[in-house]
């Protein structure tokens, strides 16, 4: 045997038994399997039908309001994070800047204050709103919703956008240069293929904050899944009325959670090996 293979360090001794950071690991595990288990008997022991028969119908009208406030939002919101983030990349500083203090403004206080502005403090500016033609869409809360959450969504999602673009090698950029493809081209059938890849987990993310953050326009008066849960429980003073509601944006979450992964498959399936 040579000096330098004796040199070699052996791998360290395979631990046995039950180390301290297994153990807590298990008992978390088993801690929640329990917290689920007794809500789920809870569930059943306490399963009032009364209830359900009153409440289900207005869960269900919630459940399509919330869906909406989401998807309108997001598609708002998308539409709007290409010119913020083309400002966040553009080279002109009074542009970068304007979206730099778009951005920072609204990923750096709270959706629930955003909201409040909106809903609360464009109704002090009533007759100016009229004079322009506007109050009658600021004057419902649903559209103070979509209008607080697409701003907010946009400067997230031209982050998103931004990171994944630049994240496209430069190379990428003046192969299609020598191929004599205009930047609108390269950008189209180049750079954004590219782009999305790595932004759609990033985009799925966003879509299931917006699910979960949905539920701040109760406080603004839109019935929504939460405000009907708000409203049963007001009325029932049952607890079942939270639960049932929790239950529904966990599957909605599940739900988004295994259809990105599932286009994620689909669209990175050339890059396996």
């Amino acid at each position: 045997m040579s000096a330098t293979a004796a040199m070699v360090e052996r791998p360290p001794p395979r631990t046995r038994g039950w180390p301290r950071p297994r153990i807590v690991g298990y008992a978390l595990v088993c801690l929640w399997i329990a917290f689920g288990l007794g809500i789920v008997g809870y569930l059943v022991f306490a399963w009032n039908p009364v209830f359900f028969a009153k409440y289900a119908p207005a869960y269900l009208s919630g459940l399509g309001v919330t869906l909406s406030l989401v998807a309108i939002s997001m598609v708002l919101g998308a539409v709007l994070s290409m010119p913020v983030a083309y400002g966040r990349m553009s080279r002109n500083r009074i542009l970068s800047g304007l979206a730099y203090c778009y951005v920072y403004f609204f990923r750096g206080t709270p959706l629930l204050v955003q909201t409040f502005l909106i809903y609360y403090g464009l109704g002090s500016f009533r007759p100016e709103l009229q004079m322009i033609g506007l109050w009658d869409f600021f004057k419902d809360a649903f559209n103070c919703g979509v209008f607080a959450f697409a701003l907010n969504t946009a400067a997230y999602q031209a982050e998103i956008l931004r990171g994944a673009i630049e994240s496209v090698h430069r190379g990428q950029w003046e192969g299609a240069a020598s191929l004599g493809l205009h930047k609108l081209q390269t950008l189209r059938k180049i750079i954004l293929p590219q782009a999305l890849i790595v932004a759609l987990r990033p985009y799925g993310n966003e879509l299931i904050l917006m699910v979960k953050a949905s539920a701040i326009v109760a406080i603004i008066t839109v019935y929504d899944l939460m405000g009907n849960a708000k409203l049963a429980f007001a009325n029932s003073f049952d607890i079942q009325a939270y639960i049932w509601v929790a239950l529904v944006y966990l599957v909605m979450v599940e739900l988004l959670r295994h259809a990105i992964e599932w286009i994620e498959r689909r669209i990175t399936i050339h890059l396996k090996r």
